[in-house]
């Protein structure tokens, strides 16, 4: 007989107003077992930044609470410049880098495809006919490297890896190549690749959310430790900064940008690992979980305001009721949360809170209008610059030589630029040696090299000064986003915990790219040739990474 949904994740999920309980006091933990865990639980929370945590972590109550008295890596880094969800998330379980994983951004562009615009989405395969970077086919081909599930298996094929997101871009990056289950929300369901069978436990989530959209939300609780946040901000025709989740019959973006959407996939993911049985087989498993609202929420109603302060209270409860379930199973698990990026605050309101000095792009900085203005000034027929993000691409109908004029004439002006805090060209990256050492000592081209793959990356590269956002103009749904080379979209929280060990906080600088040896090597698993090393999660004289 199968399990119906976890109880403590249906009540996040319907109800999502359960009030916080304290923690029972409980014996000082031994240090690390010394037995590899059964199953490992990788949990990525999307937009979760460094400075979010610090500032709410004397709030958590439930799972984010119990995870804090484990190994505690408060400055852990996305140490690459392209700081965005697919990059971020390929770091997370391969313990490489862009530059390695091919993931250098969640679009890029490539000449050679049959598309108008010429960009490739990063989860896509860009082959399939009739498809383009907004209505895509999900695939893992641009992924060049392996995931910890893949190594997994390779050493026992009795292991089992599952990806569970809000984002297909999160659940194929952490699940990888070979995966039993891999499931996302594709903006009215959870989905999965085509001709894959659908789990109970999927069916299961698909009816609960569907009757959840069906009705109204009201408005959700407001922790009285958010009241300060509780202040209005205009932003274009928005005002935002009160919000409470209120939410009209039928809204699936609503549902999406809201603490709902995490609670779902917990629920998922709690019900996959109780119908599969994980961690009770012969063989260590592994479930990657990717939760997408802080995310959502972020770009759409800013960091600072009761949106995202009653976000962190509803993630910490949901994460809680995840790791009851998981308890009761009595398998020997091992958590690792973290984050694919940071973020900062909308400009607006940073600009009221002390920052005068945020500002957004100027039009003239985008590749096409300096691309249509070098074009005009060298007296050049059609298209001269493509542009995604940082990366910029010389037109392939360019006659090859006008290439090197135009490569230099688009140097000099973005150099030139007010905004600009650096501009490179790919051979000084491709130049520059792969950096080492402290994250945080890292020169702009260093940062650039970790995310510089030569198939892919602009023939230029151009960052943004401090504070400066993409956003040209905030509008419903972006009014903040992420994506430079600045720490406060790098810097993440990075924690583990298990069952019995003994926590500790390093505050020093680690890197994304070291949570996969560092996992492997608790499971006993020999791994090599990444970009990461392994962190010693034993405070004492024992030392994990030498198992």
């Amino acid at each position: 007989m199968k399990a119906p949904l976890p109880a403590a994740l249906c009540a996040a999920l319907l109800l999502l107003s359960a009030p916080a309980t304290a923690q029972t006091a409980t014996p000082a933990p031994a240090p690390f077992p010394a037995t590899p865990p059964k199953l490992i639980v990788a949990i990525s929370v999307d937009q979760f930044s460094a400075d979010l945590f610090a500032q709410y972590r004397n709030h958590y109550t439930g799972g984010l609470a119990r995870l804090l008295t484990g190994g505690v890596f408060p400055s852990g880094y996305q140490s690459h410049a392209a700081t965005e969800t697919c990059p971020g998330h390929s770091t997370i379980l391969t313990g490489y880098r862009p530059a390695n994983t091919g993931i250098i951004a969640n679009n890029w562009i490539d000449q050679r495809v049959g598309r108008p615009d010429k960009t490739v989405y990063c989860s896509e395969d860009e082959s399939v006919a009739g498809s383009d970077h907004n209505s895509y086919t999900v695939s893992d081909i641009h992924l060049k490297v392996p995931t910890l599930g893949e190594r997994m298996k390779a050493a026992d094929p009795r292991s089992r890896v599952v990806s569970i997101a809000g984002k297909d871009r999160a659940a194929v990056m952490m699940g990888g190549h070979k995966v039993d289950e891999l499931w996302w929300w594709d903006g009215k369901t959870y989905v999965s690749y085509a001709g894959r069978a659908v789990p109970p436990v999927v069916q299961r989530t698909r009816d609960a959310v569907a009757a959840l959209l069906a009705q109204p939300q009201a408005a959700l609780p407001l922790p009285g430790w958010c009241k300060p946040l509780d202040q209005p901000i205009t932003v274009g025709d928005q005002t935002l900064g009160q919000g409470r989740f209120e939410r009209a019959a039928g809204d699936a973006k609503g549902f999406r940008a809201s603490p709902a959407s995490d609670a779902a996939v917990l629920a998922m993911a709690a019900g996959l690992v109780q119908d599969m049985k994980l961690g009770a087989g012969p063989a260590a498993d592994i479930i990657a979980v990717g939760l997408s609202a802080t995310d959502y929420i972020g770009h759409s109603r800013g960091t600072q305001g009761t949106e995202m302060c009653i976000q962190m209270d509803q993630l910490d409860q949901a994460l809680a009721g995840f790791f009851a379930v998981l308890d009761a199973t009595g398998v020997d698990y091992e958590v690792m949360l973290t984050a694919d990026h940071g973020a900062h605050d909308m400009t607006e309101r940073q600009q009221q809170r002390a920052m005068p000095m945020e500002a957004h792009i100027d039009p003239q900085v985008q590749a096409k209008a300096l691309g249509a203005a070098i074009g005009r000034d060298l007296t050049l027929a059609g298209p001269v610059l493509l542009g995604s993000e940082g990366d910029v691409y010389l037109s392939s109908d360019l006659p090859a030589r006008e290439r090197p004029r135009v490569l230099a004439e688009a140097l000099r002006r973005y150099r030139a630029m007010p905004q600009v805090a650096g501009a490179y060209d790919a051979k000084e990256i491709a130049a520059t040696p792969m950096p080492g050492g402290a994250p945080e000592t890292w020169t702009l081209p260093q940062k650039a090299r970790a995310s510089y793959d030569a198939q892919r990356s602009g023939d230029l590269l151009v960052f943004l000064k401090p504070r400066v956002t993409t956003i040209e103009v905030p509008g419903p749904g972006y009014v903040e986003t992420h994506g430079s080379p600045w720490d406060y979209d790098r810097r993440v929280p990075i924690l583990f915990w298990r069952k019995g060990m003994t926590g500790f906080e390093q505050p020093l600088s680690v890197e994304t790219v070291d949570i996969m040896p560092t996992l492997a090597a608790t499971i006993g698993l020999k791994v090599g040739g990444q970009d990461g090393r392994c962190l010693d999660l034993d405070p004492g004289p024992a030392d994990t990474c030498a198992r």
